[in-house]
């Protein structure tokens, strides 16, 4: 009950701070993370919001209204504003007041409130939708507008439970191996069967769409290759590059009984449609001109899918959106490191996707050793150039951010860092391609960028892994989906403005569990008094929710 030493002061704008001094901190950060969103988090007090689609993935996740109540009452310094326990109830309780089934070929809108349904479907973004009015409690919705149907609800206020059943797709029976084609010993690990278990809630229509949120490194794909084994179904897989789906490939060729025969790849180079197809968002989102059709989204209609894996599902491109709409029919399994999207579409993904099915807050994982331990370091640097500081001083915005991520001043702490691991597997990774070459040329060190061509990118990354390359330079290429388990130092020189999505994901790069020492170092280097340290605090929000924390180092002149 309320008492001076509790964490949590709760607002009645639904906004919640958090003390980092409290005994019962780490307690509340992981409690907060499953039903609210992190806004920004400085030393000493950490700001949280309660919003609509935080509570509903905590509804989805099975919390319950009263557990989350009773956690804010039980942690509270002071009395809990009566509005915000009052919206927990309302907003928790409309996720599934209105349901999406089907009756023989019909979808219907059904709902115990029929007031609610009717009011529901008057509005305008609704009307178009659906065949009639509502009335006794249901309403037919027009035909192929499942996911458009789902995407209006959400966008009112009402996020529809949709237990419309799915179609089987073709069967294809997967096997795991054990142990693997390589010999490693292999079986999922009881948070990936749980995952699996998740998303599959008993073959029952309540499951089957959803997106499970696991760690860089924690094996998301593994989590994919058992949801497959556990189908028994024909299997699309949407990967968000040329290297991620290679790596898929030789994943589910080491880890099932299915052979190249089995495994197709729909890529730039080749097109092959076979049982287990793999492609890329970008070949998806591939058009001849900005008003030309999507060429390729004639993938989704080319076999009788009964899954559809969606890898790093925070990345889906906008244009996809309207695909998936139309592929409701068919079981859809995201796959992430964190649901934050930069654009703002994260209710999207939970409409059209699917809600939070599983979460495991990374430190949880790293305590049992499944990731590996990660420091975490700030290290802020000065202008020496008075003209560059004048320059800095007198440009917009976005130069003025420029400027500040291309610092050369940042060059004398890399050297150092590479001093202090230079027995390491070490990433450095930047935005700016000049300033990657530059950073290259100075070391004698490999690059890869957008413009390696996909072979060399395969050479060098098989180098590091061997260590016959030992330091690698990388664009925002290498953020997502790259497997190089033996990386243990990421430098970030540069980013892309305060995105959190990308300081997650640069993180992972080198959370794969390390054999020995199971350690990892993040270091980002930021121009101190500048925007891109105000924006550095953003990035950082999404890894501050997960349990780490920042040590900041300042180099002086």
């Amino acid at each position: 009950m309320y008492a001076p030493d509790n964490p949590l002061i709760v607002q009645s704008d639904k906004t919640i701070l958090l003390e980092t001094a409290s005994p019962r901190f780490e307690e509340a950060r992981d409690l907060l993370s499953t039903f609210a969103e992190l806004l920004k988090s400085p030393e000493h007090i950490h700001t949280y919001r309660v919003s609509p689609l935080s509570l509903w993935n905590a509804a989805a996740l099975g919390l319950t209204p009263d557990r989350i109540k009773d956690a804010m009452v039980n942690m509270a310094k002071y009395p809990v504003p009566d509005n915000v326990l009052s919206d927990v109830d309302d907003y928790m309780s409309r996720y599934g007041r209105i349901q999406l089934v089907d009756e023989g070929d019909r979808l219907l809108l059904v709902s115990e409130d029929e007031v609610l349904l009717k009011e529901v479907c008057s509005q305008r973004a609704v009307q178009a939708l659906v065949v009639g009015s509502a009335g006794q409690g249901r309403v037919e919705v027009v035909a192929g507008q499942r996911g458009f149907v789902k995407q209006a609800l959400i966008k009112v206020g009402f996020p529809v439970e949709d237990l419309a059943g799915y179609r089987e797709g073709a069967p294809l029976e997967v096997d795991l191996r054990t142990p693997t084609l390589e010999g490693a010993d292999f079986a999922l690990r009881d948070y990936q069967n749980q995952a699996v278990d998740a998303f599959w809630a008993g073959g029952t229509t309540r499951g089957g769409s959803g997106v499970v949120v696991l760690p860089c490194g924690a094996g998301k794909t593994v989590v994919g290759i058992g949801t497959m084994a556990r189908l028994g179904t024909h299997t699309l897989i949407l990967t968000t590059n040329t290297t991620a789906l290679r790596q898929w490939r030789d994943e589910i060729l080491d880890k099932t009984d299915l052979t190249a025969d089995d495994v197709g790849e729909y890529s730039g180079h080749t097109k092959e449609i076979k049982p287990v197809t793999i492609t890329t968002y970008q070949i998806l989102t591939y058009r001849k001109s900005r008003d030309s059709p999507f060429v390729h989204f004639k993938i989704f209609d080319d076999a009788q899918w009964g899954l559809i894996v969606y890898d790093e599902v925070h990345l889906l491109p906008a244009p996809v959106f309207r695909a998936v709409a139309n592929l409701q029919s068919m079981r859809r399994l995201g796959l992430t490191a964190t649901l934050v999207r930069e654009d703002g579409k994260e209710e999207e993904v939970f409409s059209l996707i699917g809600p939070k099915k599983y979460d495991v807050p990374w430190r949880v994982l790293e305590g049992r050793g499944f990731i590996a331990n990660a420091s975490c370091t700030e290290i802020r640097v000065p202008f020496d150039d008075d003209d560059l500081r004048l320059e800095y001083a007198l440009a917009e915005p976005r130069t003025k951010y420029r400027l500040a991520a291309t610092n050369p001043r940042k060059l004398d702490t890399l050297k150092r860092l590479l001093q202090v691991h230079k027995d390491d597997r070490i990433l450095i990774i930047g935005q700016y391609l000049d300033q990657l070459d530059h950073v290259s040329n100075l070391l004698k060190a490999e690059i890869i960028t957008g413009k390696t061509p996909q072979k060399v990118r395969e050479v060098l990354y098989e180098k590091f892994r061997t260590g016959e390359v030992q330091v690698l330079v990388v664009s925002k290429v290498a953020n997502f989906a790259v497997d190089l388990p033996d990386a243990n130092v990421a430098i970030q020189i540069s980013g892309t403005f305060g995105s959190r999505q990308e300081e997650a994901q640069r993180l992972g790069r080198i959370l794969r569990p390390k054999k020995g020492v199971n350690n990892a170092h993040f270091y980002t280097v930021v121009t101190r008094d500048s925007s891109e340290q105000d924006f550095s605090a953003k990035r950082q929000l999404f890894l501050t929710e997960q349990g780490y924390r920042y040590r900041i180092e300042s180099v002086e002149h």
